[in-house]
C-alpha cells in the first residue's frame, strides 16, 4: 500500500497562481489518491476553485495568506515583506514544523531559495544548496545539478554536490551505486578550470563507496546518458537546462512544419502516427517539470513559473518520490559518511572530516 504524505502547495505561485495550480493537484491526486495536500493562499479565491474538484476539497486544507510574492520580486525584497506572511513562506515553513513532508512551489525561484536557505537553514556541512533537475536521456535518466542555485561554485561545493546527487540518484534512480562525472569542456584531466580539475582530485582522493567517480564528462555526453549525475556550477547548468528545452521546442517546431507541408506528410505521419506520439511523449518537458532543492533540511520542489496543470502535476509526482524515498535523511547519512572518512587535497593541504 502506497504511503500517505502530505504536500504544501504555494498555491499563489507561478504565472498563473490558483488557476494552474489547483487544477494541476487535482490532475495529482486523481493519479496518486493517498496524497494529502496544505494549500497556501487566498482563501476565498482557493474555495471558489475547488468547488468543480470535490476529491480535492476533501484531500486539502487551505491556510489563508494576504500576501503573494511576485514573480519579479528580487529575493531580498520578498525575504523582507513576505516571511512570516507570504503564502510562499507559510509553504516551507509546514516543512519545518512537520506539518507537511515536502513543498512544492512554482514562484519566484531567487526567493524560494532565500525563504527556504533562512527558513530550513542547510544541513551541516553544506555551505550553499543546489537545485537538481531530472533529465531525459537516451538511456533512461540523468540528475544534473546545480542549474541555478550557486554561481561561481568551488571546489570543494563540487564535492558536496556529487554526494548530494549521488543520493539522490538512489532514491530515484534506484542505482546502488550512480556514476558521478563533471561537466568539463573536455574530458581529458588538463583541461577545464582549477575548480574544475581540483573536484576531480578531490573526488578521486576521498573514494566514496557512495558514488563511483567516472571523470570529466562533456555537454553532449548528459543526452546520452553516460553517467547517473553530471555536476556542475549553476551558471552554466542553467543555461545546458535552458539550451535543452529551447532545442526540444525548436525540434518540436521543425516536426509540425514538416507534417503540415505537403499531403504527402501527412499521410506518412499518419501512418507512422504512434511512433511520433512516443517521441512527443519522450520530449515532453512537462514530465520532468520540477528541481530539487538539495542540502536543505527538508525537501522543496520548485516547478516551472509557466508550467501547465499536467506540468505542475509531474512536479507533485516529483514530490512525492522525493518524500517517499526520504531523501533529506539519505543525503545526510551520504554526507556524515563523507565527512567521517575525510578528505586531504594533495594540492590545497585542506582537510574534510573528523580528526
Amino acid at each position: 500500500m502506497s504511503k500517505q504524505i502530505t504536500i504544501s502547495l504555494d498555491a499563489m505561485g507561478g504565472d498563473a497562481g490558483p488557476d494552474m495550480v489547483i487544477p494541476g493537484a487535482a490532475i495529482a491526486l486523481r493519479r496518486r489518491p493517498e496524497l494529502r495536500f496544505l494549500l497556501h493562499g487566498d482563501e476565498a479565491r482557493l474555495t471558489a476553485l475547488l468547488e468543480p474538484h470535490p476529491q480535492l476539497a476533501a484531500a486539502a486544507r487551505i491556510v489563508h495568506s494576504d500576501v503573494v510574492v511576485r514573480m519579479d520580486d528580487k529575493p531580498s525584497q520578498a525575504l523582507r515583506a513576505g516571511r512570516w506572511k507570504s503564502s510562499m513562506w507559510k509553504a516551507i515553513e509546514s516543512v519545518k514544523t512537520g506539518e507537511a513532508t515536502v513543498c512544492v512551489s512554482a514562484g519566484n525561484t531567487g526567493a524560494l531559495m532565500a525563504m527556504a536557505k533562512f527558513c530550513l537553514r542547510t544541513m551541516a556541512g553544506i555551505e550553499r544548496p543546489a537545485i537538481a533537475a531530472i533529465w531525459p536521456t537516451l538511456t533512461g535518466e540523468t540528475i544534473v545539478l546545480d542549474v541555478g542555485a550557486t554561481i561561481g561554485a568551488d571546489a570543494q561545493q563540487l564535492v558536496d554536490f556529487s554526494v548530494m546527487g549521488a543520493a539522490m540518484a538512489r532514491a530515484v534512480l534506484h542505482v546502488d551505486r550512480p556514476t558521478v562525472g563533471l561537466l568539463n569542456v573536455g574530458v581529458e584531466e588538463v583541461k577545464g578550470n582549477e575548480e574544475v580539475k581540483m573536484a576531480g582530485r578531490l573526488l578521486k582522493e576521498a573514494d566514496i563507496p557512495e558514488l563511483s567517480y567516472a571523470g570529466f564528462v562533456e555537454g553532449d555526453d548528459i543526452g546520452r546518458g553516460k553517467v547517473h549525475v553530471v555536476v556542475t556550477e549553476g551558471f552554466a547548468g542553467n543555461i545546458a537546462l535552458k539550451t535543452a528545452e529551447g532545442t526540444a521546442r525548436q525540434f518540436a517546431q521543425y516536426l509540425r512544419e514538416g507534417m503540415n507541408r505537403s499531403w504527402l506528410n501527412k499521410i506518412g505521419f499518419a501512418i507512422a502516427r504512434s511512433a511520433f506520439d512516443r517521441l512527443k511523449e519522450k520530449m515532453d518537458p512537462r514530465k520532468v517539470n520540477g528541481g530539487v532543492f538539495l542540502g536543505l533540511n527538508g525537501v522543496i520542489i520548485k516547478s516551472h513559473g509557466g508550467a501547465d496543470p499536467e506540468g505542475f502535476a509531474s512536479a507533485i509526482a516529483l514530490a512525492y518520490d522525493m518524500a517517499a524515498a526520504d531523501l533529506t535523511n539519505r543525503i545526510v547519512e551520504g554526507l556524515a559518511h563523507y565527512h567521517r572518512v575525510g578528505v586531504v587535497s594533495a594540492v590545497t593541504g585542506d582537510t574534510r572530516g573528523d580528526q
